[in-house]
């Protein structure tokens, strides 16, 4: 099925779309225009629509019409809706028209290109050897969006467990432009914060000696775990420690009581996620130990590594060379620091994230403003690409699971 010729003639739609997205973005779990707007669109179109209940997403799944069973096999596609409470200074003539938000990260471009990947495969419906489950989701950015529709059963929307997943992420540098990028194992890292309380007991400055200074404390606590990371981890398994955030005290001749730390934490592997938990934990007691304050310890798991599939990634390069020619493919030789709540999908079916350059063509690729920038700039060229990749990645596994053992029905 020809489907990068099919989504030359849907691209102008679709950037209408897209730049429509782009005027009105949304943070977070609630989004009720965006919700409203995907839905207007997806009731074009012959899919069966369920509208999140913790959340403004949406499922849409087609029914494909060359089935070769009742419990057809499925697949899901994925595209995050928000955006980010940033001020747009892109320069862009369809720039955010709601002060203090924008579509920083290029969820508009991801909604575009699935929504476009959904007008393909409805088009190609009778030819279609399967179901695609469509996963329209909110809260990406730091809400935890993809949880909250895998416990609404996202996996299981057509009646059967969806057997892969795929999803596209927009790049505003780094990339070159239409380029698909792919990487076998972890793409992206694991994401955790620490928020850190040091309680001592507060004097004047002039008489530290009958104080408990938690402010000395604190800071062997940032060297501390500094050196913790420099000493218990292979420098060829990285793991990221940065301290984002240090608040204590009022003036400079008073000792507080408290200090505050915020720490954001990357790893690469469940094993060095889990070191690390320990280790934080064992550095900042010690510390506070032998300084004689307390210290709280809020350690919060976030979003975990986002690994894919060895064989889906295979499979989506071969895709990508196959539709796009080889030259449109890069294969990452190490994963991004940034994270990713498709990780959680990609933990319970195999799947493959795969990155799109959407930098300007005459931007430098090291220079370009990234991803969450308020100069970010996606381009439109990308959108039809993107939805022709997403909707050949649906049809050609659809195809090959038709082929394999039956699919087991699931209750819903």
């Amino acid at each position: 099925m020809n489907y990068r010729d099919h989504a030359a003639l849907i691209g102008p739609d679709l950037i209408e779309l897209r730049h429509d997205l782009h005027r009105n973005p949304e943070v977070g779990l609630q989004l009720p225009w965006t919700q409203q707007r995907l839905v207007d669109e997806l009731t074009q179109l012959p899919v069966e629509i369920t509208e999140g209940v913790s959340s403004s997403s949406i499922v849409a799944v087609l029914r494909g019409g060359a089935a070769p069973s009742a419990t057809a096999p499925a697949v899901l596609l994925r595209g995050d809706m928000d955006g980010l409470p940033v001020t747009e200074e892109s320069g862009v003539d369809y720039a955010s028209e709601r002060t203090g938000f924008m579509h920083g990260c290029g969820h508009d471009t991801h909604m575009a290109m699935t929504l476009g990947a959904a007008r393909l495969l409805s088009a190609n419906r009778d030819a279609l050897p399967g179901d695609v489950v469509f996963m329209f989701q909110p809260g990406e950015e730091g809400y935890d969006g993809a949880q909250h529709m895998l416990e609404e059963g996202v996996l299981s929307a057509s009646g059967v467990r969806v057997s892969a997943a795929y999803a596209l992420h927009s790049f505003s540098a780094r990339i070159p432009q239409g380029v698909f990028a792919v990487r076998a194992g972890a793409m992206m890292a694991a994401s955790d914060t620490v928020l850190i309380t040091v309680r001592g007991h507060g004097g004047h400055g002039s008489a530290p000696h009958r104080a408990v200074d938690p402010v000395t404390a604190a800071a062997t606590m940032v060297l501390a775990l500094q050196t913790m990371v420099t000493r218990r981890f292979d420098p060829f398994d990285s793991v990221v420690l940065s301290i984002g955030m240090i608040r204590g005290g009022e003036t400079e001749n008073v000792i507080p009581d408290t200090v505050d730390l915020k720490v954001t934490i990357r790893t690469f592997s469940a094993e060095n996620r889990e070191l690390m938990r320990t280790s934080v934990h064992e550095v900042l007691r010690g510390v506070a130990a032998a300084h004689g304050v307390e210290v709280d310890i809020d350690y919060r798991l976030l979003y975990p590594v986002t690994v894919n599939d060895a064989t889906e990634t295979e499979f989506a390069a071969t895709t990508v060379s196959e539709v796009f020619g080889r030259e449109r493919l890069l294969i990452l030789d190490r994963p991004l620091g940034g994270s990713e709540d498709f990780s959680k999908v990609l933990a319970e079916v195999p799947g493959t994230f795969i990155l799109l350059g959407a930098a300007p063509a005459d931007l430098d690729l090291d220079l370009a403003p990234d991803n969450h920038s308020p100069q970010a700039v996606f381009v439109d060229d990308v959108l039809k690409d993107g939805a022709a990749l997403m909707a050949s990645l649906a049809h050609r596994k659809l195809a090959m699971l038709a082929v394999a053992s039956p699919i087991q029905e699931v209750a819903v």
